[in-house]
């Protein structure tokens, strides 16, 4: 299997480079998915149902945005030195960083206005957001054709993409409350510092990585959408892992949407989402830090089982029994670490799909498979973005006010119960559907390796005897 290895395997160097990628990335989105619904409700003054409504317009938007990034990837055929993919995790970096900043700028408008304008920049910053983090994404099968090497890279991007959001959860709203005389103006000055850091780590990632396997996709595979979405329905193992992570994107999104919310209003200090988030992130690096060496023990379906058996178990014991500040942060704790396991290796499973669907229909199209993918992860975070907008409305959520015991079984609800229900339907799904283990894509891999090597297409006979092993 002379595939598995390149003359120059990865330096600690590269790996850390493209986690600082998932890092700066990170810093830009998160600013965004912790607190931009809280900027809307308390400081534009918009209702939360029109956040929902926004979130779940500009979602659904960037989903079709990430389809077009595969489209223009898979059809790129003059490749300079520079590579396929890294020019634009460099350029686009700029525009998400001004965009992302720009989305916490209060004003005056009127409320069709303030609406409008929201929908605007979110849709924008998801615009970018895809060319940036797509092709970010899609660059892993051209940087390794190892798969620990490409679980070790889906960790670093975990930690990345885990520091992120950690400094995001500590340190945007004490930015917030230090910089500035005013919330709207603290906001502001928060997004700024952060988007900042994202687009100069960004540049570490372009400078750091090296893309030693571009592959063309050949002239008569015409991208498009429409491509994209065959690319999920005609590849097994990517269908199953795009409906399992609807489920896990969507019940985190929620978690860190209602977090807020909840220390604010139902164990009444907000202070304490900075200590909770310190040690559940603490906890998720301590779980991608674990993830190689469990994924090479006991293989990547079973520890993507047990990570969601993890984080669903948390939820409950904190549904039932999370009413104090401690009970809380220590079974977030349980459930974050749980996380780890199942978002790490979401994008460590992905690469392997590319290399089915190029065993499969001949042809490597990582962008369409990538943005693909990316596609579902949009359209779960759209529904993550509308719910809660659409539940704390429900619920009868007061912004600045003394919550009713209905609103606050209401929060309680959205922040463990849904995400644990999302959770367990993942599992379910992963447990029954996902049949691409170590075994058949050690075979795949062989395969593809003889044909580039034979440089001549297999006979019928042996296509449908490989068929017969690995479906």
């Amino acid at each position: 299997m002379k595939d598995f290895h390149h003359p120059d395997p990865l330096t600690l160097r590269e790996k850390c480079a493209y986690g600082m990628g998932d890092f700066g990335s990170n810093l830009m989105l998160c600013i965004g998915t912790l607190y931009l619904l809280k900027f809307y409700t308390d400081e534009l003054g918009m209702p939360a149902f029109y956040g929902g409504i926004i979130f779940l317009v500009a979602k659904f938007f960037t989903a079709f945005t990430d389809m077009l990034t595969g489209v223009l990837l898979d059809s790129r055929r003059h490749i300079g030195a520079r590579g396929k993919f890294r020019p634009f995790i460099l350029y686009a970096s700029v525009p998400v960083g001004l965009v992302a900043t720009a989305q916490f700028m209060a004003n005056d408008f009127g409320l069709p206005v303030k609406t409008a304008l929201a929908t605007v920049l979110f849709m924008l910053f998801g615009l970018f957001y895809s060319l940036m983090n797509c092709s970010y994404g899609a660059m892993v099968p051209a940087i390794t054709r190892n798969p620990h090497e490409r679980a070790q890279l889906a960790a670093w991007r975990q930690g990345g993409a885990t520091l992120g959001l950690l400094l995001c959860t500590v340190g945007f709203m004490p930015v917030q409350a230090l910089l500035g005389n005013s919330p709207s103006v603290g906001y502001f000055c928060a997004a700024l510092i952060f988007a900042t850091c994202g687009i100069l780590c960004m540049g570490w990632c372009y400078r750091g990585v090296r893309e030693r396997y571009v592959g063309i996709t050949p002239a008569e595979h015409k991208s498009g959408i429409l491509r994209s979405f065959r690319a999920i329905f005609r590849n097994p193992p990517l269908l199953v892992l795009c409906l399992a992570n609807l489920c896990t994107l969507a019940a985190f999104n929620i978690k860190l949407a209602i977090q807020v919310y909840y220390t604010q209003y139902v164990l009444h200090d907000i202070h304490l989402l900075s200590w909770m988030g310190f040690f559940s992130m603490g906890c998720i690096l301590i779980g991608v830090f674990l993830v190689p060496g469990c994924v090479k023990r006991f293989g990547k379906k079973q520890v993507y089982l047990g990570g969601l058996l993890l984080w669903a178990t948390g939820d409950i014991l904190n549904f039932f029994w999370g009413n104090s500040s401690l009970s809380f942060v220590l079974f977030s704790c349980m459930a974050f670490f749980g996380t780890a396991f199942v978002n790490s290796l979401n994008w460590a499973l992905v690469p392997d799909t590319v290399d089915y669907g190029e065993w499969k229909t001949g042809i490597r199209a990582e962008g369409s498979v990538y943005t693909g993918y990316t596609f579902s992860r949009k359209i779960s975070a759209a529904l993550a973005g509308f719910l809660p907008g659409i539940m704390l409305t429900q619920i009868g959520y007061i912004p600045n006010a003394v919550q009713g015991s209905a609103t606050l079984l209401g929060l309680r609800q959205l922040i463990f119960v849904w995400p644990c229900l999302l959770a367990i339907t993942a599992a379910i799904i992963m447990g029954l559907f996902y049949k691409l283990n170590e075994a058949r894509f050690a075979k795949i891999i062989e395969e593809i390796a003889q044909r580039k090597k034979d440089n001549e297409p297999e006979t019928p006979a042996e296509k449908s005897n490989l068929s017969a092993v690995i479906q």
